[in-house]
């Protein structure tokens, strides 16, 4: 059997479990994120280290570039 359709609405649940609808909704996530992001001690997420699973690889020299270079141009040439 189907449902006859039923829109979404967006409520939330304040800090003193009212439902509020999508204005409030808004302001209730920011405030949410803004907790969080204040009780982990983070004040601009800029600031933040940012953490590579891959090590740096340092740039290539303009030597090592040309070397590549006529390295592929060889093999093409073959073919």
């Amino acid at each position: 059997m189907q449902k006859d359709y039923q829109p979404r609405t967006n409520t939330a649940k304040d800090e003193l479990g009212d439902l509020i609808r999508l204005p409030q909704y808004l302001a209730r996530w920011s405030n949410l994120f803004s907790q969080l992001l204040n009780a982990l001690g983070v004040n601009d997420v800029r600031q933040t280290e940012i953490q590579r699973a891959e090590p740096l690889v340092p740039e290539p020299s303009a030597f090592e570039v040309e070397l590549a270079i006529e390295k592929q141009k060889s093999q093409i040439a073959r073919y």
